[in-house]
């Protein structure tokens, strides 16, 4: 599953205030978002994954969001410092750069 561009192209836009400083890249098929070189974010598809950490994790659970999995012939996968962001956030400028804040926080 790629990366969406319109929807990349979206997040992009979304995250720009954050400054130069924010780059994307191919990753996995998808689009990895970094601040200084440190992933905070990727796209997968049409879902915007952003990085979580043991002071955030609880907020992005108790929104009903859910950490980034898939599935091998052994069985599904969690990765547990990525958690889809939760739906309100693409609706509000505001909130979404404060949690993408908080997701480089917890990258660094």
């Amino acid at each position: 599953m790629g990366a969406s561009a319109g929807f990349v192209a979206y997040v992009r836009e979304q995250f720009a205030p954050l400054g130069a400083a924010v780059t994307d890249a191919v990753f996995f098929g998808g689009r990895a978002f970094s601040y200084h070189g440190k992933q905070f974010a990727w796209v997968m598809g049409s879902t915007l994954y952003l990085r979580v950490g043991d002071a955030t994790r609880g907020d992005f659970v108790a929104h009903g969001a859910e950490p980034f999995s898939y599935v091998t012939r052994k069985g599904q996968v969690e990765v547990r410092k990525f958690y889809t962001a939760p739906e309100f956030l693409l609706d509000d400028s505001e909130q979404l750069l404060a949690w993408a804040r908080q997701a480089i926080a917890s990258a660094e």
